[in-house]
């Protein structure tokens, strides 16, 4: 870091804005005054303060209800009725996160970190991403499955942006990655030319939607040719289905469900095939539902991670996850879904890429402690599993963090905080650059918590 010219303040922390936190047991947590936050006086200026904050719900159609919604529970809309699919936590001004206060007016995270980003967000994160938080994070309760999505790249979303901005509500890119709470079903990327032929062989009902001749090119196409010829060929036949009339899917799925149900009684389905079944019954006459045969089922197990790119596509099925991603809500839709669909830029932006989605299992970066990295500078994902009585200390880093609460109770102890507070389920935390923080697992249970921070890598 440079060295300041001008000498740091010796004049104490302003009181500023009082928070109350409650639960927290009385942290007596203050915000600093302007003066406090000026960015020449780190490192010798006070502390900043760890602060609480409040996600925003959001109650898309697709999400739990009840106690059946993970995102229900930690936000305490359990009794509300509503689906509640997502709990957003960062500044993103569709939903931006508020700090908790006992003062009627609100305080968005988004608005208080403008005050003096290089202090809040560390300089080097204020520089790169514009003085804003450069992850959103997430809990998703996903019910029932969402649509056949990809998000652009940035040069995409600026134009997009720009031309639709009532559809597409920020210019940025959207990498993601979802770290599996509960059992997670998601389709991601497309499944490998063998497994597309498997395809084109035995389900009659997407050959017919496909070209003679892109089909001809597909089953001929050599594993080891998986470059540009064959990702051509799989995004001619891709763009063809997608394109197909109502009328034309509503024909292919009549009639592959009239033949899957006459080999049942001789043959048990795949798991495809259930999957196939279990999505009509969702969104019946969806193309969506045949596109599912060119994408790879991923079943991933609570601890288990997917990273998603730009351009690449996915659908989450069920489950429940944290997910964390570059600031940006744009979402290109296709399929499974009764939104707006934009099929034309979907099937001419993707990749074309025939893997398997790799899996994260994360790496051990302390006793408790399991780190997930993905390959984007914007996040990283820590996951806290504390047995009762063990603690843990996280020590400082040049970025920001925000720390949930997802399951037991526990203390919390920082620079800036006067004595220890509790934390409990549903609890967010926003922590500082360069601010250590020690956990204490103290309930009857395991104390599990999730920390996004910006990724490691960027501050080498």
């Amino acid at each position: 870091m440079a060295s300041s010219s001008t000498a740091p303040s010796s004049a104490p922390m302003g009181l500023g804005l009082a928070l109350g936190l409650g639960a927290m047991g009385g942290l007596g947590l203050r915000l600093p005054a302007d003066r406090d936050l000026d960015p020449e006086l780190e490192p010798c200026s006070p502390p900043r303060p760890v602060l609480r904050l409040r996600g925003a719900v959001q109650h898309y159609e697709w999400g739990g209800r009840g106690d059946a919604s993970l995102v229900a529970r930690l936000a305490g809309e359990a009794a509300d009725g509503r689906p509640c699919a997502e709990l957003w936590m960062g500044t993103h001004p569709a939903a931006p996160s508020s700090l908790a206060s006992e003062d009627d007016d609100e305080v968005s995270l988004r608005d208080w970190l403008a005050r003096s980003p290089a202090a809040l967000l560390g300089r080097a994160v204020a520089a790169r991403w514009g003085g804003d938080l450069p992850f959103l994070f997430k809990v998703l309760s996903v019910a029932q499955p969402l649509s056949i999505q990809a998000h652009p790249d940035r040069d995409l979303a600026r134009a997009l942006h720009a031309l639709r901005p009532a559809t597409y509500r920020d210019a940025n890119h959207k990498p993601e990655m979802a770290v599996a709470v509960t059992e997670f079903r998601a389709l991601c990327g497309f499944v490998t030319i063998q497994e597309l032929k498997d395809v084109l062989r035995t389900v009659p009902e997407v050959r017919m939607l496909v070209s003679k001749e892109d089909a001809a090119k597909l089953m001929t196409a050599k594993e080891h040719d998986g470059g540009i010829g064959v990702r051509s060929y799989l995004q001619s036949a891709f763009t063809k289905l997608m394109a197909t009339s109502k009328e034309g899917v509503s024909e292919a799925i009549s009639k592959l469900k009239s033949r899957l149900d006459g080999e049942s009684k001789t043959r048990s389905f795949t798991e495809k095939e259930q999957l196939i079944l279990s999505l009509e019954q969702k969104y019946p006459g969806d193309v969506g539902v045949l596109s599912a045969f060119f994408f790879n089922y991923v079943k991933l197990s609570p601890g288990e991670a997917l990273y998603i790119g730009a351009n690449e596509p996915h659908a989450y099925l069920s489950g429940e996850c944290v997910e964390c991603m570059a600031t940006s809500d744009n979402v290109i839709r296709a399929g499974l879904t009764p939104k707006y669909k934009d099929v034309q830029t979907l099937c001419s932006m993707l990749t074309y890429k025939q893997m398997f989605p790799e899996i994260l299992r994360g790496v051990s970066v302390q006793p408790y402690v399991t780190r997930y990295t993905p390959p984007f500078d914007e996040f990283e994902v820590d996951r806290y599993l504390l047995p009762q009585g063990e603690s843990v200390t996280m020590s400082p880093v040049p970025g920001p963090s925000i720390f949930l609460v997802m399951t037991g109770e526990g203390e919390i102890q920082a620079d800036g905080m006067s004595g220890e507070g509790k934390a409990k389920e549903g609890d967010v935390f926003f922590v500082p650059p360069r601010t250590e923080v020690k956990l204490h697992a103290s309930g009857p249970g395991r104390l599990q918590l999730y920390r996004a921070g910006v990724n490691s890598r960027f501050f080498c």
